[in-house]
């Protein structure tokens, strides 16, 4: 039977007119899938269903997604997240539990500080708004720069990061730079990289769990709120009224930036 499928240009180009043409006449296509953005049922033969395909360095992995969720794209990850999905997928990895995302170097800088990224949901102009709280455990240094000085803030300011005076006022845009959620899980924060493309500016070693309430705020707004901060201004909060305590603070001190920024995958 026929599929309700989308399936862009550009995933067509990466599989094939033949095996495109095949998915939209019902073969290798299933009529229900896990969807791969909300990661609920999903039913291809009774409503609009996206192709995604998951690219890595050697792999590419094809999956379903409502189209209310998430259009037809290709995506492009790590092949070790990729792999790490492929084992999800199969059932092969229970379920993570909510954590801190795992603390990665920082790119273009030598000093080995790294940063970590803690995702909550923060009330913004009325409304709960999916949150990413990025804080380095240490001074980020500017490439090439020996000094003792912590450039982070300004780093991010010169890459169109806005300053944070009031929390309650919804940050503006940065363009060129998203959220890369995928399988349900964050995955990277991309930044605009050369020849047009998105380049990893952070990156977790591990898909980042996501709560229900933040993925479907995520969803809900097609966008996340970034903000940042110096080593030692937020910390680890346990509680999410904790945390915009902190970034109020911080805000007050004027040691927060944050811009908003599109969903990239879903």
């Amino acid at each position: 039977m026929p599929r309700m499928l989308d399936v862009s240009d550009d995933v067509r180009a990466e599989i094939g007119d033949e095996e495109a043409d095949r998915l939209l006449a019902g073969g290798d296509a299933p009529g229900s899938y896990d969807c791969t953005s909300c990661r609920t049922p999903g039913d291809s033969e009774q409503e609009r269903t996206s192709t995604v395909l998951f690219v890595g360095e050697e792999t590419a992995v094809l999956a379903f997604a409502h189209a209310t969720c998430i259009p037809s794209q290709v995506v492009p990850v790590s092949e070790e997240q990729l792999q790490g999905a492929v084992r999800s997928i199969t059932g092969e990895d229970a379920a993570a539990p909510e954590a801190p995302a795992p603390a990665v170097p920082l790119p273009t800088t030598p000093r080995q500080a790294t940063l970590g990224i803690t995702c909550g949901l923060v009330l913004v102009e009325g409304d709960l708004r999916p949150a990413l709280v990025v804080e380095p455990d240490g001074p980020i240094a500017r490439p090439g720069s020996v000094g003792p000085d912590d450039d982070f803030l300004p780093l991010l300011l010169e890459q169109g990061f806005h300053p944070v005076t009031d929390m309650n006022q919804l940050p503006g845009p940065n363009p060129g730079w998203s959220a890369l959620l995928a399988m349900g899980k964050l995955h990277a924060v991309l930044q605009p990289g050369s020849a047009g493309q998105q380049a990893a500016w952070w990156q977790a070693h591990q898909p980042l769990a996501v709560s229900d309430g933040w993925r479907a705020a995520a969803n809900k707004a097609q966008s996340v709120l970034m903000y940042a901060a110096p080593a030692g201004s937020i910390g680890h909060q346990p509680r999410e009224d904790l945390m915009r305590e902190a970034l109020e603070k911080a805000a007050a001190k004027g040691t927060l930036v944050a811009a908003e920024m599109p969903l990239a995958g879903t």
